[in-house]
């Protein structure tokens, strides 16, 4: 990979498809499609009343998806894309404004933050040349600083492993982000990297999904993780989930490369758990004159239910929930109907299956279906021969 290239892609942990240009304001640096710490502000062209009084508070992205919200003063003039400098402790960072106007109060209020909290940091002033110039050096040395401290980490025999390193703006302190499975005695590591780098250290430990989101990678879908593009905030996952989705509860499929249940089940077990609710009460048996039949599956999308006769072991035979339903009526009226299917419905049925069959289904599935046919070179070679005349003369 080529060096420029390398340094180039630092800056896309904080939205920005490439270098900022210190002297110039572009803001198709700072927002475009692949960035999932972007903002839409769908109050942009809506004006409040008058009486209204104007926001002063801004919202401001760093490093992956960290951000926070800051109290600016009327005198400035920020817009979404401007690169500003905020208050830190200690120094000053660096961020790039994501969301101004009255959409922040919205914003604040989902995030649960007071707008009138006294806690707020202030936004400084618009970044000047030389900051702008001093947090692109510190955001290039952030990958060689993260390579040297696990090689420092791994000399100590500490068992974990730094994940991510983020500078300050003003480069006087570095956040190193780590996992870890126990308790880690970092103080002799924070002397050691404190002497190596310079800067002042902070230790922050993360869970598995967060370093996932950080390192990003390719998912079992064959897509990039969702945690990493688009996925900001993280919700629990159980199995519960699994179960409702009639998943089978392997943890080699069922985990993401975080090592934990992947978030996309839950993306649509909100859909299983409405039809769930129409299903009739898997938990009765069903009552036939041909036997008796407990439950063993269910297909939630086609609304069938799979049930076995307890006689006839290893023979499921799918029901729609409506023929379950029907069934349970007629057994608490205390009769029975001959058997699970119903007479009509196993006809249709069958002879649907007879109507499938018959056209070349073994063809339609076939890979090689859209090959030409090879022919036999003999009987080629017997259609083109002529036939011989052996037929003799007739006399006369």
């Amino acid at each position: 990979m080529d060096k420029n290239n390398h340094k180039e892609e630092a800056f896309l942990t904080r939205g920005c498809k490439c270098a900022p240009q210190p002297h110039t304001r572009q803001l198709d640096v700072f927002k475009h499609s692949c960035n999932k710490l972007d903002a839409r502000d769908w109050l942009e062209k809506i004006k409040p009343p008058e009486v209204f009084p104007s926001n002063d508070s801004v919202e401001v992205r760093f490093k992956n998806s960290r951000k926070d919200f800051f109290r600016a003063s009327p005198d400035l003039d920020l817009h979404t894309g401007d690169i500003v400098a905020v208050e830190a402790s200690p120094g000053h960072d660096i961020g790039i404004v994501t969301l101004t106007g009255e959409v922040v109060k919205l914003q604040m209020k989902s995030k649960k933050v007071d707008p009138k909290s006294t806690e707020l940091r202030r936004v400084y002033r618009k970044a000047k040349v030389s900051d702008i110039e001093k947090w692109v050096t510190a955001v290039r040395q952030e990958d060689s600083t993260m390579f040297r401290s696990r090689e420092i980490a791994s000399s100590l025999k500490l068992n974990m492993k730094i994940s991510d390193v983020e500078y300050q703006g003003d480069r006087t302190k570095a956040v190193f982000y780590y996992t870890a499975d126990d308790r880690v005695d970092f103080r002799e590591l924070i002397r050691v990297l404190a002497d190596a780098f310079g800067v002042r250290i902070e230790m922050r430990q993360i869970g598995m999904r967060q370093e996932a989101s950080r390192l990003g990678g390719i998912g079992s879908c064959g897509r990039e993780l969702c945690c990493a593009t688009w996925l900001t905030s993280f919700r629990s996952v159980s199995t519960n989930s699994a179960r409702t989705q009639q998943l089978t509860l392997n943890p080699q499929k069922l985990a993401g490369q975080c090592s934990k249940l992947k978030c996309c089940i839950n993306y649509e077990n909100a859909c299983y758990e409405d039809i769930i609710k129409d299903f009739p009460d898997t938990n009765k048996e069903l009552l036939t004159k041909a036997g008796t039949a407990t439950f063993q599956k269910m297909d939630v999308m086609k609304q069938e239910i799979g049930y076995q006769y307890t006689n006839k072991p290893g023979q499921v035979i799918m029901l729609s929930a409506e023929r379950v339903r029907e069934i349970i009526r007629i057994n608490e009226s205390g009769q029975q109907p001959e058997e699970l299917q119903d007479k009509l419905a196993s006809e249709d049925q069958v002879a649907e299956e007879v109507v499938q069959d018959s056209g070349n289904s073994g063809l339609e599935d076939s890979l090689t279906r859209f090959d030409s046919p090879k022919k036999n070179k003999k009987s080629k070679r017997r259609r083109n021969r002529k036939p011989k005349n052996n037929r003799k003369p007739s006399e006369k």
